[in-house]
């Protein structure tokens, strides 16, 4: 079941958890938690943890949630990741130079994976 609820303009997603794009979309289309929960094969306790910042949802969850609320995947995805990396440096005194860094990082990686055809964190 595909659900239509409204068109999230990029720049409010960006301004917004993950959790409460959802939530706030659910509760716009007046649907119970346990019929979202159902499409994104998961349990009602553990997507209201995502709802309430609780619980990082997995990529899976988080494009199944754009199929089901007609959202563009791509900028679910970039907010998820964002909100991620956010999670991880927010107290950070100099969160512009990591970001910077991490951006210059993922640049080498893609010159790393070109060049050697595969790159894998885990076999490194």
């Amino acid at each position: 079941m595909l659900v239509n609820v409204y068109y999230y303009p990029n720049r409010l997603v960006q301004m917004k958890l993950f959790g409460e794009i959802i939530k706030e979309l659910r509760l716009k289309g007046q649907l119970p938690l346990r019929k979202v929960a159902a499409f994104l094969d998961l349990d009602t306790s553990v997507l209201s943890k995502i709802e309430r910042g609780e619980r990082l949802p997995g990529k899976e969850t988080v494009m199944k949630a754009a199929e089901f609320f007609s959202l563009d995947k791509k900028e679910l995805l970039a907010n998820f990741y964002g909100e991620q990396v956010a999670r991880i440096i927010f107290r950070e005194e100099n969160c512009g130079e990591i970001l910077e860094a991490a951006k210059n990082n993922i640049e080498y990686f893609k010159t790393r994976f070109t060049q050697q055809g595969q790159f894998d964190f885990d076999h490194e």
